[in-house]
């Protein structure tokens, strides 16, 4: 399995970052402007009503917001509400996709952290995703930074 780490440093609160975390909203500001993904009609918490291992729903990765690039069959695992969530799902090209997000206190605002594993479908693959993905998760964190800005040191 393939696996990177990626985290930041905010200056907010960590019960206001859960909320942009697990909303259609935030997890689409931290795309924009090169991703957007679908979710049901009225979705306020992606997290809220789920059960371990039973599909939430299916999401639709977009480029540029119009072309469907991706999908994911979106599943918590496990979600301890304001603090963390483990999604394990399966995509078009991902036999396997972990996602876990982490959200600690810290002095200043709170740590951000997203754990991701995956397997590739095709295997050989994993050498063109991995960067793939270490990009659009960096990308993500940049705009988490410029949304609730970096915690001092």
């Amino acid at each position: 399995m393939n696996e990177f780490v990626v985290s930041s440093d905010l200056a907010e609160e960590p019960p206001v970052v859960w909320r942009h975390a697990v909303s259609p909203t935030g997890v689409n500001r931290e795309f924009r402007p090169f991703l957007r993904m679908t979710f049901p009609s009225g979705t306020r918490d992606l997290t809220a009503g789920s059960r371990p291992g039973e599909r939430q729903f299916r999401s639709w990765l977009l480029a540029l917001g119009l072309l469907p690039v991706e999908y994911d069959d979106v599943v918590f695992e496990e979600v301890q509400p304001g603090r963390r969530f483990l999604e394990r799902s399966s995509m078009l090209t991902q036999k396997v996709w972990e996602h876990e997000r982490i959200i600690e206190p810290t002095a200043t605002g709170c740590r951000i952290t997203d754990r991701i594993r995956f397997v590739p479908r095709l295997p050989w693959l994993a050498t063109l995703y991995r960067p793939v993905f270490k990009a659009v998760f960096r990308w993500r964190h940049r705009n988490l930074r410029k949304v609730f800005g970096r915690a001092a040191d």
